[in-house]
């Protein structure tokens, strides 16, 4: 079963990690400054920590997010089946494997709020397993399900978070999803055990604005699998301990492409400049948006809890 280690801050105000046991928090006894720090250092700490009573409870603390930077963090797009369909491509086809990244500043814990930029206008969610990297990869590899663990240490939520005004009209994705808290992550990094793995292929994501359901879907329904995506990513990136992969979002998110054909007509009628200005003002007309007082809810567990990420709850000012 997996070890749901957390980063928070305590009553004392000290940041510190520790292992979720039950409804409470066995501290690690060592301090570590980064996630690559934990990584590289922790297991025999944490493994200690899972043998002890929770000493603190979990409304004692405040979670902040595992992911500490500096790190890599890698995205996917349009990895699941309906996500595709929905964005007028074909998933059976595998035509190629999108890859961007958000910036490290980007980061925030899985309880803060995330203020919307003066700026934008259509702030988007996107609900996303987040695998975790154990081990540097500077140069191509050939992973197999077997050899995953040795370089995957474990998985967090993540919350792409994505100006669309801001990533589509100005072909920005780095600018559009990487502004100053557009990346909740946590509240755990669930450490996996060997057999663990397989259920990677078996975790539900749902996310929910306002306590309704806006995504629902099983990783199952992932186009381009963990093992593909890390041998590809290996090509042209490398990654270290504490770096993260964002693996794609289901889905129902705000953002309502034209179809493929509707397209078609619309460059042929329009200007570029003229195209994404009808995109923003369409778009504009969407309630799914995030604005303020909005509150986000991101949850990926397996049905049978062995995986458990746990809750995010992100209100957006």
């Amino acid at each position: 079963m997996a070890t749901n280690i957390i980063r928070y801050r305590g009553p004392d105000e000290v940041i510190a990690w520790g292992v979720v046991t039950g409804s409470g928090i066995s501290p690690l006894a060592n301090t570590y400054t980064t996630t690559a720090d934990l990584i590289n250092h922790g297991e025999a700490d944490w493994r200690m920590a899972l043998a002890q009573p929770a000493s603190l409870r979990m409304n004692q603390v405040i979670p902040l997010s595992p992911i500490t930077a500096p790190c890599r963090i890698i995205c996917q797009g349009a990895n699941y089946r309906q996500h595709m369909i929905e964005s007028g491509l074909n998933p059976d086809e595998k035509t190629f494997n999108i890859f961007f990244q958000k910036s490290d500043a980007s980061i925030n814990g899985p309880v803060e709020p995330v203020n919307i930029p003066d700026n934008v206008r259509l702030l988007d969610y996107e609900v996303e397993l987040g695998l975790v990297f154990k081990r540097a990869i500077h140069g191509p590899i050939t992973l197999t399900n077997e050899t995953l663990p040795d370089y995957v240490i474990g998985a967090v939520i993540g919350n792409d978070l994505s100006a669309r005004d801001i990533q589509l009209p100005q072909g920005q994705w780095f600018k559009g999803k990487s502004y100053r808290g557009f990346c909740p992550l946590g509240p755990y990094i669930a450490i996996f055990e060997p057999g663990d793995f397989t259920y990677l292929d078996a975790l539900t994501l749902t996310l929910l604005v306002n306590n309704q359901i806006r995504q629902l879907d099983e990783t199952r329904n992932l186009v381009f699998k963990p093992v593909e995506s890390i041998n590809e990513l290996s090509t042209f990136s490398d990654v270290d301990p504490g770096d993260v992969l964002l693996t794609g979002t289901p889905s129902g998110c705000a953002l309502r492409a034209p179809s493929p054909g509707r397209r078609r007509v619309l460059q042929f009628l329009f200007s570029e400049s003229r195209l994404w200005k009808i995109f923003v003002s369409t778009q504009s007309k969407r309630t799914q948006y995030l604005k303020s007082g909005d509150v986000v809810t991101a949850m990926i567990a397996s049905a049978d809890r062995v995986i458990d990420l746990g809750q995010q709850e992100t209100r957006i000012i």
